[in-house]
């Protein structure tokens, strides 16, 4: 079982293997809606040793779906389901991944996988991250609007105050009792010289500058993602005050992130998303428009299969839901078959298309169809 990532994408992308079977299926997570997913699987397996069986031997055929249908037959696996499930099968590449978002039935048997979406999910302009803030820890979620992961943060930076601080701490010299509440948050009692309040403060202040950095630098930035602050109300002031990420979004939750529902965190940080999101999908279009009219940008599929292979394109905008079935024959003149999606050397161009941009460097974008600044799928910013 795998989990949904750019290093499993770009593992993907670069299989040699052919044919590649790629199978995405809508799931469910409870009894008794889960005894269709195994028949409606069984249906689309079908399908692909249907269209492998346009070019394929019965023995290869045979080797490639057998594990597929071990899967079929095994009733423990589909009791522990998501929403989505996507597999991945070729010769020598076999990947299982769970998803908590919905897919259409979709099945492709190609020269290639098919990741778009894989990538869909990864590389929408819905996703951020959300830092859970108290004075004495923190949580690090991955979201997008169907939901939150957290993140495993071991390792990478402290989760707590003593870690982030350690033997800076400015009341380490004092004797204090604490004494843990519900949220999260603890009342400590100091005995010693100075004012609490003011040693409480100092710590505070130092702590959230250090975890804003931290967060920076190993996520915002890798990731190129927003990030949303959820934390008691009187936490918010400070660490938008000591924050230097041009990533923090100027609205937060403003509630205890650890006693906090997960669902109701996940509902909150995407009522504060929101309107970024349209935002970034109205200014991609904008300058898609503007670089089209000044001839560097194109939605012409032969024109961008071109400038793909030169590395030349810098932003390709893709039609989420968009399905062509084609594939591209020449990258000197941009030439493509159209063939019908069973024949099992044919894929989604507009996958094609995204993988080829990535390879060379591009950056892919998958936007929503009503938000797509064209009606052919695929929207190309270049470089020059």
């Amino acid at each position: 079982m795998e989990t949904i990532s750019e290093k499993l994408i770009h593992k993907l992308l670069h299989s040699d293997d052919n044919p590649c079977i790629s199978l995405y299926l809508p799931t469910h997570r409870h009894h008794p809606a889960t005894d269709q997913d195994p028949v409606r699987f069984k249906n689309m397996l079908k399908e692909a040793e249907n269209s492998l069986n346009q070019k394929y031997s019965e023995e290869e055929v045979g080797k490639l779906v057998e594990p597929l249908k071990e899967i079929q037959r095994d009733y423990t696996f589909w009791n522990y389901n998501l929403d989505g499930l996507a597999i991945f099968r070729s010769e020598n590449t076999f990947e299982v991944v769970r998803l908590p978002v919905s897919f259409e039935p979709f099945l492709v048997v190609a020269d290639t996988f098919h990741t778009k979406p894989l990538r869909k999910f990864l590389q929408s302009v819905d996703r951020f991250h959300l830092l859970g803030l108290g004075l004495h820890k923190i949580k690090l979620y991955e979201g997008n609007r169907h939901g939150l992961e957290e993140i495993d943060l071991q390792g990478d930076i402290p989760t707590t105050i003593q870690e982030a601080l350690g033997e800076e701490l400015t009341d380490r010299h004092l004797t204090a009792a604490s004494y843990g509440g519900v949220s999260g948050e603890s009342s400590t009692m100091h005995h010693g010289h100075g004012s609490k309040k003011d040693e409480t403060d100092v710590d505070a202040e130092r702590y959230f500058r250090s975890v804003s950095k931290l967060i920076e630098d190993h996520y915002s930035k890798p990731f190129d993602m927003p990030l949303i602050l959820a934390a008691l109300p009187e936490h918010h002031h400070l660490f938008q005050e000591v924050n230097k990420s041009p990533y923090l979004l100027d609205k937060g939750v403003k509630i205890d992130p650890f006693s906090a529902d997960k669902a109701d965190l996940a509902k909150m940080a995407w009522e504060v998303m929101e309107p970024s999101y349209h935002r970034k999908l109205a200014e991609l279009a904008e300058r898609f428009e503007e670089a089209k009219a000044a001839e560097k940008g194109s939605d012409d599929y032969k024109e961008l299969a071109i400038a793909a292979k030169d590395g030349r394109i810098d932003t390709l905008l893709v039609e989420a839901d968009k399905v062509i079935a084609a594939r591209i024959t020449n990258l000197v003149t941009g030439n493509t078959q159209r063939k019908d999606l069973s024949n099992p050397r044919i894929d989604d161009l507009t996958d094609d298309m995204g993988e080829l941009v990535m390879e060379m460097g591009g950056k892919v974008i998958v936007v929503p169809s009503d938000k797509m600044p064209t009606d052919t799928g695929l929207a190309g910013i270049f470089r020059y």
